[in-house]
C-alpha cells in the first residue's frame, strides 16, 4: 500500500507538469505486463552452443572423450571472452574473432589430447568438427541476435531505466535510447538533486527526484537499468548513492569521463556512439556467491573435526591457566549491521562487560598470561569461530567483525566504514593478511575490506585462506 501511494504521488507530480514532461513521456509502472523473457541472452546462447557441440560430437558416429574435453575447453574459452555476457549492443562481427579463436582451440585441443592419450582421431575429422562448431555457433548467434533485437523493437523485451544527472550528455543519451529501440532500454526519467538545465520542461523525460531517492525510485518504477551520466553530484558522493542499489535487481552503467576519447573495450557497451562501462554486480547477487556459503560449510565442518585435538589442547591450557570459563563470548556486528555473539578461546578474564565492550586491545595487558599470549600470537584463539561459520553468523573470509561501541565510533569518523557490513564477517580477511590487525589504521582496514567486497571471487578467498595459514604457522597474529 505504501508503494502504491508513492507511485500515485509521483505520477501526480508528473501529470501536473511540475516535473516538466510531455504527455507522451508519461510512464506508469503498474502498466507493466508480463513480457516474453528473452534476456539476458547469455543462457540462451550457451544452450544453443551446447546443441551445436552435441551435434558436432555425434556427427562422427562415436563420441570420444577427447571430443568432449575439447568442447568443454571451447565453452570455457567463450566464457572468458565474454560471449555469454548480457549486452545492450549485439554484434555478430564483434564476436567473430573470438568464435574463430574458439574453433582453433577446439582443433588444437582435440589433436593434442589425441596424441597425448594415443587416441585414434584423424586430423580431417578434428578439422571437420571444428568447422562445424564455428559455423554452428555463428548461425546460432545470428538467429539469437536477430530475434532479440526484433523483440526489443516490438516492445516485448524492454527494460526500464533511470538516468543519473540531467546534463547535456544525459539528455543526448535519453534521446538516443528512445530513438534506437534495438537497445531495449526505456528511460523513465532523470535523477538529479541540482540539475544543470534551467527549465525542466525541456527535458525529454521527467525529473523524478534527487539522488537520495534513488533506491525508492528504482522500486517504484520497476527499474532494471541505472545509467550514471554527468551531473553536479561529486563522484565520491555517488559511491554511497550507488551502493544503495547493491541489493536491488538492476544493472548499473557509467558514462566514462572524457568519453569522446575513451576507447571502447570488449567488456563495455555503447549506445549510439556513447560508451558505457557496466559496473560489476555486487558479489552477493552472483551465482558463485552461493558456492561461497557451501565452501564455508564444508571447510568449517572438516576443520572442526581435523583440528579437534588442537582445540582440545587449547581448551585444557586455558582452563589450567585461568580457571573456569574456557570460551569467551562477545557481541560483534555482522552482516547488514546485525549483532551476533562471536566465540573465542579466553585469553584473560575482563573485569566486567564494559571493559570487554570498550577495551580496544589487550596485547600489552599485564594480566595476559603465557597461554593467552601464545593463543593470540598464533591466532588459535579464533578457532571456536568455526562454529560461528557453521551457524551462519560468519564466513571463512570477510571483514573482521567489530564490537558495537567501536562500530559507532568508526562510522562517525571513517568514510564508508559501514559499507564493509554488506557481506558476512569473516574468520580472516583481505585486511588481516596485509597485517592490518591490532593497533593499525582503521581507515586502511575499511579501505581494504571494501576493496575485497568490490573485487570478490572464489579464487580470491582461496588466496586469502592460503596466506592466513602461512601467517598462523609463522605465529604472526596480533
Amino acid at each position: 500500500m505504501a508503494t502504491d501511494r508513492r507511485v500515485e504521488t509521483r505520477l501526480e507530480v508528473v501529470r501536473s507538469g511540475r516535473a516538466g514532461v510531455r504527455s507522451e513521456h508519461l510512464f506508469d509502472p503498474r502498466s507493466l505486463r508480463p513480457r516474453l523473457l528473452v534476456g539476458p541472452v547469455g543462457p540462451y546462447l550457451l544452450a544453443g552452443d551446447a546443441v551445436v557441440f552435441a551435434l558436432s560430437a555425434f556427427s562422427s558416429g562415436v563420441v570420444a572423450p577427447v571430443q568432449v574435453l575439447a568442447l568443454v575447453a571451447v565453452v570455457c574459452c567463450f566464457r572468458i571472452f565474454g560471449l555469454y555476457r548480457s549486452r545492450l549492443s549485439l554484434s555478430l562481427l564483434d564476436d567473430l574473432p573470438y568464435v574463430l579463436a574458439g574453433g582453433v582451440l577446439c582443433l588444437t585441443t582435440e589433436l593434442s589430447l589425441s596424441a597425448l592419450l594415443m587416441a585414434s582421431r584423424s586430423r580431417s575429422d578434428a578439422l571437420a568438427q571444428s568447422l562445424f562448431v564455428v559455423i554452428g555457433v555463428l548461425v546460432v548467434r545470428r538467429l539469437a541476435y536477430s530475434f532479440v533485437e526484433h523483440q526489443r523493437r516490438l516492445g516485448r523485451v524492454r527494460h526500464t531505466a533511470l538516468v543519473l544527472g540531467a546534463g547535456q550528455v544525459a539528455i543526448r543519451l535519453v534521446d538516443n535510447l528512445r530513438e534506437h529501440r534495438q537497445y531495449g532500454v526505456d528511460p523513465v526519467g532523470f535523477v538529479d538533486s541540482r540539475p544543470r538545465i534551467d527549465d525542466p520542461s525541456k527535458l525529454p523525460a521527467p525529473l523524478l527526484g534527487g539522488y537520495s531517492e534513488l533506491a525508492e525510485l528504482i522500486t517504484d518504477f520497476a527499474v532494471r537499468v541505472v545509467v550514471v551520466a554527468f551531473g553536479n553530484q561529486r563522484e565520491a558522493d555517488l559511491v554511497d548513492v550507488l551502493r544503495t542499489c547493491d541489493r536491488l535487481d538492476c544493472e548499473i552503467f557509467v558514462v566514462p569521463r572524457l568519453f569522446e576519447v575513451h576507447t571502447v573495450t570488449r567488456d563495455m557497451d555503447e549506445v549510439w556512439g556513447i560508451p558505457l562501462v557496466r559496473v560489476r554486480r555486487a558479489p552477493f547477487r552472483t551465482l558463485t556467491w552461493q558456492l561461497k556459503r557451501l565452501t564455508d560449510l564444508v571447510v568449517a565442518a572438516v576443520a572442526l573435526v581435523a583440528l579437534s585435538p588442537v582445540m582440545l589442547a587449547c581448551a585444557v591450557a586455558v582452563r589450567l591457566e585461568g580457571g573456569p570459563g574456557i570460551i569467551f563470548r562477545q557481541v560483534r556486528v555482522g552482516l547488514d549491521g546485525t549483532p551476533f555473539e562471536v566465540l573465542k578461546f579466553r585469553s584473560l578474564k575482563p573485569v566486567d562487560d564494559a571493559e570487554s565492550a570498550t577495551n580496544w586491545n589487550i596485547k600489552h595487558d599485564a594480566r595476559l598470561g603465557p597461554v593467552g599470549r601464545f593463543l593470540r600470537r598464533s591466532s588459535l584463539d579464533e578457532l571456536p569461530q568455526l562454529w560461528n561459520i557453521l551457524r551462519g553468523d560468519m564466513s571463512l573470509v570477510g571483514p573482521r567483525p567489530e564490537r558495537p561501541h567501536f562500530v559507532d565510533e568508526f562510522t562517525s569518523r571513517v568514510p564508508r566504514y559501514m559499507a564493509r557490513h554488506r557481506v558476512p564477517a569473516g574468520l580472516t580477511g583481505w585486511a588481516q593478511v596485509h597485517g592490518l590487525r591490532g593497533d593499525t589504521s582503521i581507515e586502511d582496514r575499511a579501505s581494504f575490506d571494501n576493496y575485497y567486497i568490490e573485487n570478490w571471487s572464489l579464487w580470491g578467498d582461496v588466496k586469502i585462506m592460503a596466506r592466513t595459514v602461512t601467517q598462523v604457522l609463522g605465529a604472526r597474529g596480533g
